[in-house]
């Protein structure tokens, strides 16, 4: 995630309670953040060398990128076999031969670990809707 957008994950509770273990479906918010956007511009309004001018003003034109748009497709369910949470990422099934399988449409590009970053928070805005609202009420939402 880039410091210049600010993310919000939106928990819808299943309520149903099918899917069986099933807990939740997420969303992942993208929105502007002016407040460091007002920084950057300042900080390129002090610059006397043009590169870094440059520099910000291309940082301020990238900011934005996923401004207004949602990443869907994100599951939390109960783990099957031990104590805890999973979360699924967004995957497009295709079938080969007969043989379903799917294909991650969220991966790592280099680092592993960017995929736990998102699961974690993913978890830790759960945790937040579960206890102020409780399991079974309407939607809620928690800026990261």
């Amino acid at each position: 995630m880039t410091p210049h957008t600010d993310l919000t994950v939106k928990i819808t509770p299943n309520d149903r309670g099918n899917p069986p273990g099933k807990l939740a479906d997420a969303e992942l918010h993208f929105t502007d953040s002016p407040e460091r956007e007002a920084i950057i511009r300042s900080l390129r309004d002090q610059q006397t060398d043009p590169l870094i001018r440059g520099a910000l003003d291309a940082a301020l034109k990238a900011m934005s990128a996923l401004a207004g748009l949602k990443l869907i497709g994100f599951g939390i369910w109960e783990r099957r076999t031990a104590a805890g949470r999973n979360v699924t990422f967004p995957a497009r099934q295709y079938s080969v031969n007969g043989e379903r399988r799917s294909f991650a449409l969220l991966r790592p590009i280099a680092d592993v670990s960017a995929q736990y970053r998102i699961r974690d928070l993913i978890l830790q805005a759960y945790a937040q809707v579960e206890s102020h609202e409780g399991p079974t009420t309407a939607a809620g939402a928690a800026r990261v």
